[in-house]
């Protein structure tokens, strides 16, 4: 097997994720899917598929790179981890028969029932256009207002911003980036009025991103909410297309956070949090008032967590809320209950009283269950894998990751009747890990060793691959392009490790709230006891030689590894790791640790800026300069404390890369951190 080629190919697939098909919106009659896929495995243009009657059809093609994007729809899509280009994401009315995209700013619509895609007279660059149910109207924002036109281009409604920052229909930064909410405007089911979000986000602190590769660009401004800081001030506001208007009342000052939004056949109804996240409150909306009225309430001692697609109603009004009991996150569906031990990760959607959703009912596989009352609950996705999936009528889309790969199967009545393409590059090495519960608590893990590694014959130097942050998972059993960077390490000589402990989804709401006050601690125990579980599983790990790598969350755990372990650790690449915790948003870091003005101790305790001066081992800081989500000023300032205390480390700054590090950049820097790894514990 040749994988000298893997770096690049890692990079040109953009992590193996272009050809895999996405974003699926299935018909009220289950007749029709549309979703989004690129036309190969190395093509990065994204372009709008139908499925029907067995059959795929090209429904719309960019034809072209995307070019300069509106910097709403930039963000947008760093927001949403978007890796491709061209047509990336779309919306359809009800039924399913117009399908409404940008490309470039410019917006366009397509029919299903045939012909070619058609441009719509906007009155400026378009962001997250979408139609009414009944396909009358297109709701979009450009330059920060509202917009709704018919289908001739006649404007119907506009609501513009009355100050420069202002913005109408869009999500805000932590909704977007840490509450899992990337829309900011609701369509009412017949059409007639629309929820309509506005966000002023000047009272957050004013930030500035520049070039480095290029000073004379003026740098970026951009707001951002660090912890302990405001948020932006968002309201919500029902508006009729006649121009009626009537503001949501809620207790602002109270529930700063506006969780979830959404308007079914029953009425608007939204759910606001607390700024500590210890309650959530859901609120039904007269459409006509404005006022609200409680429907349900969940508190915690520690946090309440979003389980995205709740809550829900189903066509009877039963409602549909996550219940924690028993250690066990459940569903409550009017008098039913989900069982013991099936820990409920996301719900997909109702169709009648049908509720479809995902659960973790093992510790290595997450499936897609349905909820029927007169049939109860039923398992679909049958293989060992990690599975979501769209729903529509009788007919399931099941967007399975198995060990073998991606696969997409469509259901009608629970039986396949047919497959969309997943036209993935083949990534050249193919995963192998053994899959281990370790020590105790037994951590969910993945070893992985050289293909060409014969047992009892050497001893493997050890490199740890974990996340083991909130809200990810990566001990499973599928194939993902983190099994793939894993294996090829491993090639290169190393045994591969990655745990997933505590902090991480899937376990229960202790399992996960353990870290509560502290993100390290615990998390670095688990590493340890995990690396010495499998160890004595396997003699040819060799403890004299390990390392850590991790990006993000794992970045900040590999160099506090490092810094807090060195008797255990030997080596460490560290790329794009919060290091200061005061630097990252309010949502995401006050959920774990509090206000930092009412608990510095915690930030203190979770920040590895302060152990720069117990640095004895290599660390590799990595980060990129375009970052606007964890900026660079974490590592700038991590080596700056690390030379103050004359502790030599490496760093490699990313010019134009932001969070994700994509392009042709992925692939040198897996080449670039081999080799120091390589070094740092082979020396």
């Amino acid at each position: 097997m040749d994988i000298s080629a893997f770096p690049r190919r890692f990079a040109l697939s953009r992590r193996f994720s272009l050809g895999a098909p996405g974003h699926f919106t299935v018909s009220p009659d289950g007749r029709r899917v549309v979703f989004t896929r690129t036309r190969g495995g190395l093509d990065p243009l994204g372009e709008l598929w139908l499925h029907e009657g067995g059959r795929e059809r090209l429904l719309a093609s960019a034809e072209a790179t995307d070019g300069p994007l509106p910097e709403a729809e930039r963000v947008r899509r760093e927001r949403a981890r978007e890796r491709s280009e061209g047509i990336v994401s779309y919306a359809t009315d009800r039924d399913v028969r117009l399908v409404v995209h940008t490309v470039g700013g410019a917006l366009r619509a397509v029919r299903t029932s045939g012909g070619p895609s058609f441009p719509l007279p906007a009155a400026g660059p378009a962001v997250d256009p979408r139609p009414s149910p009944d396909g009358r109207h297109i709701a979009y924002v450009s330059d920060g207002a509202l917009r709704v036109m018919s289908l001739d281009g006649t404007e119907r409604l506009c609501l513009a911003p009355e100050a420069p920052e202002v913005t109408y229909g869009l999500a805000e930064h932590t909704a977007a980036e840490s509450m899992g909410r990337r829309r900011g405007h609701w369509w009412a089911p017949d059409g007639s009025a629309l929820l309509v979000a506005r966000v002023d986000p000047t009272p957050m602190p004013l930030w500035h991103l520049g070039d480095a590769a290029d000073p004379a660009k003026p740098p970026r401004a951009f707001r951002y909410p660090a912890a302990g800081t405001a948020n932006a001030e968002v309201t919500l506001h029902v508006v009729t297309l006649d121009g009626g208007r009537a503001e949501v009342l809620w207790d602002r000052a109270a529930f700063e956070y506006l969780a979830t939004a959404h308007w079914d056949a029953h009425g608007p109804v939204i759910s606001v949090q607390s700024r500590d996240q210890r309650v959530l409150r859901v609120l039904a909306v007269d459409p006509t008032t404005g006022t609200t009225e409680l429907l349900h309430e969940r508190r915690d001692p520690a946090w309440v967590e979003l389980v995205p697609g709740t809550p829900a109603r189903t066509a009877s009004g039963t409602p549909v809320v996550p219940w924690e009991r028993g250690d066990t996150r459940r569903l409550r569906i009017g008098g039913f209950r989900t069982p013991d031990g099936l820990q409920v990760a996301e719900v997909l959607g109702t169709d009648g009283e049908r509720v479809l959703f995902t659960g973790w009912d093992s510790p290595f596989e997450r499936h897609v269950w349905s909820y029927e009352p007169e049939r109860g609950l039923t398992r679909l996705s049958r293989e060992p894998g990690v599975h979501t999936a769209a729903m529509g009528g009788p007919t399931v889309v099941l967007d399975s990751r198995t060990p073998e790969g991606h696969r997409v199967t469509v259901l009608r009545d629970g039986e396949p009747v047919g497959t969309i393409g997943s036209l993935t590059a083949d990534p050249l090495v193919v995963p192998r890990p053994e899959h281990l519960t370790l020590g105790e608590r037994e951590l969910p893990g993945l070893l992985f060793l050289p293909s060409w590694h014969e047992p009892g014959t050497r001893r493997l130097p050890v490199l740890l691959c974990p996340y083991s942050g909130p809200g990810v998972r990566l001990a499973v059993r599928a194939r993902t392009w983190m099994s793939c960077v894993a294996q090829w390490f491993a090639e290169q000589g190393f045994a591969v490790l990655t745990v997933d402990g505590r902090g991480t989804p899937g376990r229960g709401p202790s399992w996960e709230k353990a870290v509560h006050g502290d993100q390290l601690t615990p998390v670095l125990e688990d590493q340890i006891d995990g690396l010495r579980a499998a160890a004595a599983h396997c003699p040819d790990l060799d403890l004299g030689r390990v390392g850590i790598r991790g990006w993000s969350f794992g970045g900040t755990l590999a160099a506090a590894a490092v810094l807090r372990h060195p008797e255990i650790f030997h080596a460490a690449v560290s790329g794009a790791a919060p290091s200061d915790q005061r630097l990252y948003d309010t949502h995401w870091k006050e959920r774990f640790l509090g206000h930092p003005d009412e608990e510095p101790e915690h930030y203190a305790r979770s920040s590895t800026i302060h152990d720069a001066p117990l640095l004895r081992r290599p660390l590799l800081l990595i980060h990129g300069l375009a970052d606007d989500n964890v900026t660079a000023a974490h590592t700038l300032r991590m080596s700056a404390a690390l030379l103050a205390a004359g502790r030599p480390h490496t760093v490699l700054p990313l010019s134009g890369a932001t969070h994700m590090a994509g392009g042709g950049t992925a692939g040198q820097l897996l080449l670039f951190e081999v080799n120091f790894l390589r070094n740092a514990l082979d020396g």
